[in-house]
């Protein structure tokens, strides 16, 4: 039976199931729900706390800042950590933090800017920030997604960075193919990036969107994925496949899936193990697909302030 695990922003963590919704943080705000390579998974919560969920199911702080803490991801036994005010640090495995002063230096950081619009005469959104990260499954690229600051990516373990795609393609999600090296993929508003030389290149997609604002993606075993919206506040937004190994227009999916989610499908919320593809929109409505996204099942179950997924 599948078991998804669903961060929220207040609401704290739930591990859902087809029948049941069970609680296993309360009242906190948990993100980047991210594997830690050993079987479990990693995440944060409280802002400045980095946590591990053991495969079987305990959860324990492995590290505290005092910096707020937004993404991170494991590159063997270091784990990089990005931050809300747009710096990294890795924690190496001894459980020391480390700052990585060359993500400082990188080439046209001087360009960066918070990403934020007027939405009913009131400047929204979030502050510039390393939003996620990513890293190819032969650990040879790093790749750190900026809000709003491209993708700065790193061939060394972060001891030197250059960027990649253009900084107002604004970027919000970064996501390595697990098994091939060389692709990667990206929602930003500017469509969705493709890169087939493990982020050092990028091409812009946008054949088949019904809007250019992408929020989310993710690799299934024969299809990406990407979510589409007119912008970040949209009332509705829509879910997009293709064949990996395709240069055809993206394919709006159904069979079972509305036509329209209810709000966006953020950063982090399509989540994909095997043949199963979750999806949670900003209203909290979850989705399930266990059969590749052929067919979709909407779960009873409404989690309100969605902010990642994970299938166990």
């Amino acid at each position: 039976m599948p078991h998804i695990l669903v961060a929220t922003f207040n609401g704290g963590l739930f591990r859902v199931t087809p029948e049941a919704a069970m609680v296993e943080f309360t009242g906190r705000f948990v993100r980047s729900l991210t594997p830690d390579g050993k079987g479990g998974v990693l995440a944060i919560a409280d802002g400045n706390r980095l946590y591990r969920r053991s495969p079987e199911g305990a959860w324990a702080v492995i590290a505290q800042s005092d910096h707020e803490l937004a993404c991170c991801v494991a590159v063997g036994e270091v784990i990089f950590v990005g931050t809300e005010d747009a710096r990294l640090w890795h924690l190496d495995a001894d459980g020391i933090w480390h700052h990585l002063d060359s993500f400082d230096d990188v080439e046209g950081r001087d360009t960066w800017y918070a990403g934020a619009m007027l939405v009913d005469g009131v400047l929204r959104g979030p502050p510039l920030g390393v939003r996620t990260l990513a890293v190819t499954c032969d650990g040879a690229a790093l790749l750190a997604n900026v809000h709003v600051g491209g993708i700065p990516r790193s061939a060394d373990d972060g001891q030197t960075w250059r960027p990649t795609l253009p900084v107002d393609w604004d970027v919000h999600q970064v996501n390595a193919h697990p098994t091939r090296p060389d692709l990667v993929i990206a929602a930003a508003a500017a469509g969705l990036c493709l890169s087939r030389d493990g982020g050092a290149t990028w091409t812009l997609e946008r054949r088949g969107l019904h809007a250019t604002y992408g929020s989310a993606v993710a690799w299934g075993r024969h299809d990406l994925f990407v979510a589409a919206s007119t912008d970040h506040f949209s009332a509705q937004g829509a879910l997009y496949r293709r064949p990996i190994d395709s240069d055809g227009p993206l394919q709006r999916v159904g069979d079972g899936l509305p036509p329209w989610q209810d709000g966006i499908i953020d950063s982090d919320c399509i989540a994909t193990r095997g043949a199963l593809v979750a999806i949670i929109d900003r209203a909290g409505r979850l989705y399930l697909s266990q059969d590749d996204g052929n067919t979709w099942t909407e779960l009873p179950h409404r989690i309100p302030g969605p902010m990642g997924l994970h299938i166990l």
